[in-house]
């Protein structure tokens, strides 16, 4: 399932950060963007997949010690397939459009395998990574095309060298070394495999 959500714009890249560096609090008296503000993004819901959630959960029951860290409700667990722009450049009819091009694009598409395991690490999360993503670009490209269509934009510069899919598990609240946390969730978590059906809503 691929689905279109808005939310604030403060964390659409993930990056892996060396062990030793910091891990920083989201930003002070951060706002939820009202109804049509913020970006809005082309998510794929998790919350239905055993194997992904009992991961995100082990992964937040090792970290929850640490401190200083909000873990991502499970029933919210998503995978980011691409951001789509800000939501006061897209109307209600666009977002419609996008909705009903997008299914129909999957709807014919087989269901595609990956695995989640290895960690990754942001200046302000923890998410574990989603591989292979060649394995996703289909998945991408319909939500990219749909996107392209509605709006009469050509996003063909969209680089899928710098898209790391990822689930986040949980975000910071406080400035801390990322360094104690790394041993417990960098090499203990088995991978979890999951074959996910193509569809959109």
């Amino acid at each position: 399932m691929i689905s279109l959500n808005w939310r604030s714009s403060s964390y659409a890249t993930s990056q892996q950060a060396p062990s030793g560096d910091q891990i920083t609090a989201l930003p002070e008296h951060r706002v939820e963007p009202a109804p049509g503000q913020g970006t809005v993004y082309w998510h794929m819901p998790m919350h239905d997949y055993p194997q992904v959630t009992g991961l995100a959960c082990d992964a937040q029951q090792r970290l929850a010690p640490f401190g200083g860290l909000h873990m991502t409700p499970l029933e919210r667990l998503h995978m980011t397939t691409m951001v789509a722009g800000p939501a006061d450049q897209f109307s209600g009819n666009q977002l419609d459009q996008m909705a009903c091009t997008a299914a129909d694009l999957l709807s014919t598409m087989p269901p595609v395998t990956v695995t989640l395991g290895r960690v990754l690490y942001h200046p302000e999360a923890i998410m574990l990574g989603v591989s292979p993503a060649k394995a996703l670009v289909p998945i991408r490209n319909g939500a990219l095309t749909a996107t392209c269509l509605a709006t009469g934009h050509d996003l063909a510069h969209d680089d899928l060298e710098c898209w790391t899919p990822h689930i986040t598990v949980c975000y910071s609240t406080a400035h801390q070394p990322a360094a104690p946390s790394s041993p417990h969730s960098a090499r203990a978590f088995p991978d979890a495999t999951f074959r996910s059906a193509l569809s959109a809503s």
